[in-house]
């Protein structure tokens, strides 16, 4: 098909309307757009329409058993897809409109096609303004995972969406860098306890101060075992990956350092380093990522580094084994997933 590309920034540009209302005409006829949001963009369809939810996974090469969010313009737009309660609503209060996602008992009107077969629903209220006016103005809930084809790193800018989008979808829009880099935290509700099954820019700190208690799912940083059933996604399949293989550096600085100057020397690697290290590391193929400490910076920049990476031609590409702390667990979720679990002790 012929992809049809705008650029909004901002709902209230000029021009943004009119491409807005050509986006939203779209969504509802059962077409595919790429908008932004504040994580990653998202690939989007109309979450009331099975043919629809079969376009999204045709264009990603994505399994059909892996669930897709909805995304609303206002948490309380979650009565009409799923069943909201007390809990659902006090971390609307304090996350929403936002990176958070949660997964609800679904109503009737979301076919399973859209949530992988399950009874329940994952549903989000992103915070990007562009994001929210399509959605407003569709006036349905629009399914959208990443948009990236499956398996590679998520887009954050809008060049890796036409990469991969283009001619696969009817419409993308360019709304710039995403803010955050890394998509949402994902969070199953029991009762009043989160159950972590993606982290995300919120982080267990902050969903401890909503709710009584939170449970990190093993899948979250342990390969899902072949037999489960992915509840969110992210959880089964290799994701985030470059094309070529990724291995994880675990061990005291010093020896991670000397291990990568070895590498320079007798390999063809890229290396996704520290700013502190790069001027011990002579290589043409390294790819800052921001200070050992900035796991903000890290995370905007994570996605990037690894599509960056393989336009270098290297045969390895090492980076360094983030901690399970705060965001750290949401880079280290991503990171082990994209190395296949590749991890490197030295």
């Amino acid at each position: 098909m012929t992809t049809i590309f705008e650029k909004i920034s901002n709902p209230s540009e000029k021009g943004a309307e009119v491409a807005i209302k050509k986006a939203a005409g779209i969504l509802k006829s059962g077409g595919l757009v790429v908008f932004p949001t504040e994580t990653v963009y998202g690939l989007g369809g109309n979450g009331l329409d099975a043919e629809a939810a079969k376009k999204i996974y045709a264009a990603k090469g994505r399994p059909s058993d892996n669930p897709l969010i909805i995304h609303v313009s206002r948490p309380e737009d979650a009565e009409k897809y799923c069943y909201t309660n007390e809990h659902f609503y006090a971390l609307a209060k304090a996350f929403m409109p936002g990176p958070l996602t949660v997964i609800l008992p679904k109503k009737d009107i979301i076919p399973f096609s859209v949530t992988g077969g399950l009874d329940t629903v994952a549903v989000r209220c992103p915070s990007h303004p562009v994001a929210r006016a399509i959605i407003e103005e569709a006036g349905i809930p629009v399914a959208a995972p990443s948009a990236n084809i499956s398996g590679r790193p998520s887009p954050t800018c809008a060049s890796y969406v036409v990469e991969d989008m283009d001619g696969r979808v009817d419409m993308i829009i360019d709304g710039g860098d995403c803010e955050i880099g890394l998509e949402s935290t994902i969070i199953k509700l029991d009762g009043g306890k989160a159950i972590l099954l993606r982290p995300g820019a919120i982080t267990c700190d902050a969903l401890e101060c909503v709710c009584d208690s939170v449970e990190i799912a093993p899948s979250v940083s342990e390969a899902l075992g072949e037999n489960e059933r992915p509840l969110s996604p992210g959880m089964k399949y290799r994701h985030y990956a470059p094309a070529s293989p990724f291995v994880l550096l675990s061990g005291d600085d010093e020896a991670q350092t000397e291990f990568l100057k070895n590498a320079i020397k007798n390999e063809n690697c890229a290396i996704l380093c520290y700013d502190e290290e790069r001027s011990l590391l002579n290589s043409e193929k390294l790819l800052p990522v921001g200070k050992k400490g900035d796991l903000a910076h890290q995370a905007k920049v994570l996605f990037t580094s690894l599509r960056d990476a393989d336009k270098l031609g290297a045969s390895v590409i090492y980076g360094h084994l983030p901690p399970k702390n705060g965001l750290g667990l949401a880079l280290y979720n991503r990171m082990i997933r994209a190395a296949a679990h590749t991890i490197l002790k030295v």
